[in-house]
């Protein structure tokens, strides 16, 4: 089994220079990676890993896709940056291509998935000030138990996970909470005039991929719309095909007001997030009020074009739907006393383990990583397995001989 005391030579001189000169603010497993090709890892021993967590939904395309890769090297040997102090050629030519792609007015460029949370933020305060006449400084944000959108101030101003925000308060104001799923206490919730609008995650995923129930997505709209109240969708993890649609909002054909990208956004390449909406939200706010040095950058435009158009091009939305529903039930067919509930949609998948110790799901993937396929723990006894959309039929089951293998390690 993968551990510190059992690593080549190479791996351990890795490990022992993160461990003295970075910050220990994570705690990966085990395995040095130097190499990345479609669905596959390979760490600095040569041995081949099937990938099952796509950098967190990062890397939908497949690890180092020719086509967005030919596009960054294109891109990167000619301008990379100019900054927004000026034009650039391809800047006007990708929120023309995005916007379309999604069907929103505008879009402001940023770089990471927590940056368009916050930029999603501000651009509800300001249309609750203008817009919806709330008073200045008591515009309010409302969030679902569970959520996980980053770990900025504001981020974990939100969250109801203590390993996220204990310890780092003051907290900041104006921020609500109702359960996840739960159109009552949602409307309740909404009775406040002073609510701007309700941030969520159509499936929560590091909440260990908590689906919720069908039609929850479109109560959520007709309650925003009924109270005035925005419907920001946070599809930096869910969207850009993982779930089996381009966007999880699409499985019950909502729309929300504010729409948030990344991760996949570029393939798994650099960091590109975006936030879309109509005018009548993203005019409200005027020059210099907000920004990036490296938002909209001609780099991430090329690249996030391509990136957007391999998912269309290859069917990597409709590959989710099918290789996802074959996972879940060959999974199924395990019978695995270890699993107490499997759950997902598309390509994004977790079960639970029958055993609380965090400890325990942290061993089953060290195993998992043993058998040659990596995946992490969340939340303790969830195990999240989302591999890149581009997976086949006979990589589907070849990956779940081995987590069979893993759980046969194990017992109750």
């Amino acid at each position: 089994m993968n551990n510190p005391n059992t690593l080549s030579d190479a791996a351990a001189k890795y490990l022992a220079l993160e461990d003295q000169f970075g910050a220990h603010n994570y705690h990966p497993i085990p395995v040095v990676i130097e190499k990345g090709e479609g669905v596959y890892l390979y760490d600095v021993d040569g041995k081949k890993y099937f990938d099952f967590l796509s950098g967190y939904s990062a890397v939908n395309q497949g690890h180092c896709h020719p086509a967005i890769i030919k596009s960054l090297q294109e891109q990167a040997s000619k301008l990379t940056l100019t900054s927004r102090a000026f034009h650039n050629n391809l800047l006007g030519e990708y929120e023309k291509y995005i916007t379309s792609y999604f069907g929103f007015d505008k879009i402001l460029p940023m770089n990471t998935g927590v940056e368009g949370g916050e930029t999603a933020i501000k651009l509800a305060r300001r249309w609750g000030y203008n817009v919806k006449g709330i008073p200045e400084n008591q515009a309010k944000i409302i969030f679902a138990e569970g959520n996980f959108w980053g770990r900025t101030l504001a981020a974990i101003s939100s969250s109801t996970d203590p390993s996220s925000y204990q310890g780092f308060g003051p907290y900041m104001q104006g921020f609500g909470l109702v359960p996840f799923n739960d159109l009552i206490a949602l409307e309740k919730a909404f009775q406040d005039n002073t609510v701007a609008a309700f941030m969520v995650e159509p499936i929560q995923g590091e909440a260990g991929v908590v689906l919720p129930s069908e039609g929850y997505l479109k109560g959520v709209r007709d309650l925003c719309s009924h109270y005035n109240i925005l419907f920001i969708a946070d599809e930096v993890q869910t969207g850009l095909a993982r779930t089996g649609k381009m966007l999880a909002c699409d499985h019950e054909n909502v729309r929300p007001d504010i729409l948030i990208l990344g991760k996949a956004l570029s393939g798994g390449t650099l960091p590109i997030s975006a936030v879309l909406a109509d005018n009548e939200i993203m005019l409200q706010i005027l020059p210099g009020e907000h920004g990036s040095t490296y938002g909209g950058n001609p780099l991430a435009c090329a690249v996030a074009m391509t990136s957007l158009e391999v998912l269309k091009s290859e069917n990597m939305a409709e590959n989710a739907e099918n290789m996802g529903q074959l996972f879940r039930s060959e999974l199924a067919k395990l019978q695995s006393p270890l699993i107490l509930l499997i759950r997902g949609k598309g390509l994004l998948n977790a079960i639970v383990i029958n055993n609380k110790d965090p400890e325990f799901s942290w061993n089953i993937c060290l195993q998992l990583c043993e058998e040659g396929l990596l995946a992490k723990p969340t939340q303790g006894d969830k195990i999240r397995f989302a591999p890149p959309l581009i997976i086949n039929e006979k990589q589907i089951l070849e990956s779940v001989n081995m987590i069979d293998k893993a759980l046969k390690k194990f017992s109750v």
